[in-house]
């Protein structure tokens, strides 16, 4: 009898690693975009099947219309308190941003009291260092309200309270006022009040994914994906991110990040957010399975790309990790 007995716990001991689940993973969208849009339960679907972790969608407000208007403080707010509320997310957890998503997810990464771990963080196509531009989204009662809008001055209290992206807008050639108008991206990235907590909150990261897309046409600069931004008080060069001020003064942790080894710079070709199913296995996937589950066979390797030919032969399906609004841009140039 004590053989036995002694048997089974060997089985449940040698077993246990490989039984346990996947650490799950949620979804914060972008712009003009909902948990509901075919695009964003397609990919968050996708992600939960290569990786065998559940994934959730984190819906702020109404979607739409409160990705556009709604202030980042009141998106975080809102974000953070549905994180803290999920039971399945009490252990730790992977963030999934897409485009303006990133910045909900990097505010409650930094600013949310009492929420659980966040292990991963995968940033597809983010505006991290800022954004140059407003992305509109065609012609529509949304649209012609936001080109009344942007008609405002970028950094004015009441456009900054009324329109979530200009909370994010960096003009090269006018820090000054963004020093005194912009009431979210200062913050978030550190930079002139410095806040420890945040620092220590983003460079506590296991690993941290920026993907850049090589024929960006939404983020202006593109390298913003990478932290990358224009120099101070010009509109060029573009610095790289490990000679901007915020990877040099280590404003948020990222050189300290890059420095162990946990920040993964990966560029792929497409347009802003359209992404090979084999990237998105190649390059997402792999920080979604849990460590203590043997690797994910389906995961593969993605052909070297020369070109931006979207053959299925080479580079699997392309499908647009969001919703399917046609996003153009207006560049706000301030002299």
């Amino acid at each position: 009898m004590a053989s036995v007995t002694l048997t089974r716990f060997f089985i449940v001991f040698i077993l246990f690693p490989i039984i346990t689940h996947s650490i799950p993973f949620v979804v914060f969208h972008g712009v003009a975009d909902s948990c509901t849009k075919k695009g964003v339960t397609q990919v968050t679907d996708f992600l939960s099947e290569w990786s065998n972790a559940q994934g959730y969608c984190i819906e702020v407000g109404n979607g739409v219309w409160d990705s556009w208007f709604m202030p980042f403080e009141d998106q975080i707010e809102i974000a953070c308190e549905k994180v803290k509320n999920m039971s399945e997310l009490s252990q730790g957890y992977n963030i999934v941003g897409f485009s303006q998503g990133n910045m909900v997810g990097r505010g409650v990464l930094e600013f949310c009291d009492g929420a659980p771990p966040v292990k991963n963080f995968i940033s597809v196509a983010g505006p991290h260092a800022g954004e140059a531009s407003i992305p509109f989204c065609g012609k529509g009662l949304m649209c012609v309200l936001v080109d009344a809008l942007i008609k405002l001055a970028i950094y004015s209290d009441y456009l900054q309270e009324h329109l979530a992206p200009a909370n994010y807008i960096k003009i090269p050639t006018d820090l000054d006022a963004y020093r005194e108008g912009c009431k979210f991206l200062p913050k978030l990235n550190n930079e002139f009040e410095k806040n420890a907590t945040y620092k220590e909150r983003f460079s506590s990261l296991q690993n941290l994914v920026l993907i850049m897309f090589d024929k960006e046409s939404v983020l202006v600069p593109k390298e913003t994906s990478w932290f990358g931004y224009f120099p101070d008080g010009a509109w060029d060069p573009i610095l790289p991110a490990q000679e901007t001020r915020l990877y040099k003064e280590d404003w948020i942790g990222l050189r300290t990040l890059d420095e162990a080894g946990r920040v993964k710079f990966v560029n792929v070709t497409g347009g802003h957010l359209d992404m090979a199913d084999d990237d998105m296995k190649k390059y997402i996937v792999p920080y979604l399975v849990d460590e203590e589950i043997p690797e994910n066979p389906t995961v593969t390797k993605s052909s070297e790309k020369e070109s931006s030919s979207s053959d299925d032969s080479t580079m699997g399906s392309i499908r647009k990790v969001g919703g399917h609004q046609d996003l153009l841009l207006n560049v706000v140039h301030r002299l």
